[in-house]
């Protein structure tokens, strides 16, 4: 309602003082009521405005600012494992997925294949194994019936040797006939001429040591056939018919032999041992295999590591291997997300025919974002890692608030990340600002609430008085990551 009383021109207008330096006088021709609703506002304006200013200040003062910021993320591109055609497309741009859903199908069937002949292979692989075990099993056989064959060669050459003695002590004891035979005749032959004997009872005597005689040369055949047998002189340049080398029942042709025939049915169980080995030398490097002298565990693990079988066991791993690489090719046929994010830029239809590592979409997650201020470097004394973040979003306005705290300096300057970096070299230089880029993490962000998308520009107010907080606190650079293994320097 307004009012419609006019002043006269003839009467001063008394004009009140001002309440407040701030109070803009009113001018004198306007109408009273009009006056009165300003210099309301005046005084009601001027104390807003001394708090206004006194926030702007204390912001001013307290906190570092840069209008170059944008919400930034990382970008995980889709792409398939192996080539092959696709056959169904389950996603479309913006949709929002989960970790290990199903994005793109390829074609299967070629990969079943694959992975039906590996098994094949595997199936033979294994087939071979049991035959190459069973082959060791009857080397195995060989060389204990052939281990059996030695100690018997050995022992019939012991039996010989004590063969060769007992009739060495035979002839002894046939000489000793002789020579008893021979005594007999001698006494006789005097006595014939004096006729206490008689020509036949010489005769007869005669007769018995020519017995004698005949036995001894029997039994004294008998020993040189031994001796010979045993690879000897029949007569030894001792005279001894009972002289023999000590290690002859090692060094005997049929020991030897019979040893050979071992060490080759021993080397298919990769029993290797020196041809200059004796016998019992041998037995003995065998049995120290076992630390309690175990022949069957011995041979337990001696069919174990046969080469046959090693190399058997080896085709059919590598079978193994190539059916696993088949099924895992197969399995790639899936494409699926390796992330929670939402989709874009997807590049791929239902009959394409796709290379591995193509890319055929992104996933961008909407929770693993964070800001990249670049503040310039006129405000970088006072920055640290933990300080807390006011960060207004021009997508938002001020109806919602985010906060965040600084968690890294970039190495470098803007410009000198560039993809064409300044020359400053050339002789023209003009200093200009840079612009160092600073990464805020976002706190308590909830992206089904208030969710940020990449690129959007944002305000950050770093608050610089405030004690820093969290990982690094207070730090410009980060520390070192700990390494799990040796680390190479240049």
């Amino acid at each position: 309602m307004s009012e419609t009383k006019t002043e006269e021109p003839s009467k001063p207008v008394a004009v009140a003082p001002a309440a407040s330096p701030a109070v803009a006088p009113v001018p004198p021709h306007m109408h009273p009521g009009r006056r009165r609703r300003l210099r309301i506002i005046g005084i009601v304006a001027a104390p807003i405005v001394l708090i206004v200013g006194v926030v702007w200040i204390h912001r001013i003062l307290n906190t570092v600012s840069t209008d170059d910021a944008y919400v930034n993320g990382h970008v995980t591109f889709v792409a398939p494992r192996v080539p092959g055609q696709v056959v169904a497309v389950l996603v479309d741009d913006n949709n929002r997925v989960h970790k290990g859903d199903l994005l793109v199908e390829l074609d299967k069937e070629p990969y079943q294949v694959e992975v039906n002949i590996a098994a094949s292979a595997v199936a033979a692989a294994q087939a071979d194994l049991v035959a190459a075990q069973a082959d060791a099993r009857s080397t195995e056989g060989q060389a204990r019936s052939l281990r059996f064959s030695l100690q018997r060669a050995i022992e019939d050459v012991d039996n010989q040797i004590s063969l060769l003695r007992s009739k060495v002590a035979t002839l002894d004891s046939q000489q000793a006939v002789v020579d008893r035979a021979q005594s007999d005749v001698d006494r006789v032959l005097p006595l014939v001429q004096s006729g206490s004997v008689t020509e036949e009872e010489v005769d007869h005597r005669k007769q018995a040591l020519l017995v004698a005689k005949a036995e001894y040369q029997e039994v004294l055949q008998e020993v040189y056939q031994t001796r010979v047998a045993l690879g000897l002189e029949p007569k030894p340049p001792s005279g001894d018919l009972t002289e023999v080398p000590s290690d002859l029942d090692q060094t005997f042709s049929s020991v030897r032999q019979a040893q050979y025939s071992l060490m080759e049915v021993a080397a298919k169980l990769n029993v290797v041992d020196s041809f200059n080995v004796t016998p019992k030398q041998l037995v003995a490097n065998f049995i120290k295999r076992d630390p309690e002298g175990n022949i069957d565990r011995i041979y337990a693990q001696l069919l174990k590591n046969a080469p046959a079988v090693m190399q058997a066991e080896t085709k059919v791993e590598v079978a193994q291997r190539d059916l696993d690489q088949a099924k895992l090719n197969l399995s790639y046929c899936d494409v699926v997300a390796e992330i929670d994010g939402v989709v874009s830029r997807r590049d791929v239809n239902p009959g394409n025919n796709v290379i591995a590592g193509q890319s055929l979409m992104t996933l961008r997650s909407p929770k693993d974002i964070w800001v990249d201020a670049n503040f310039k470097e006129t405000q970088l004394a006072d920055l640290r890692i933990g300080q807390p973040v006011d960060l207004d979003v021009d997508m938002y306005g001020r109806h919602v608030d985010f906060t965040g705290r600084i968690s890294g300096f970039t190495i470098g300057t803007g410009s000198t990340l560039a993809l064409l970096p300044a020359e400053n070299a050339t002789g023209n230089f003009v200093k200009v600002v840079q612009r160092l880029p600073v990464r805020i993490d976002l706190v308590d962000y909830d992206p089904d609430q208030s969710p940020l998308f990449v690129g959007l520009s944002v305000t950050p107010s770093v608050h610089i008085n405030e004690p820093p907080t969290g990982p690094d606190a207070g730090k410009v650079l980060q520390p070192y990551l700990p390494t799990t293994g040796p680390t190479t320097t240049q």
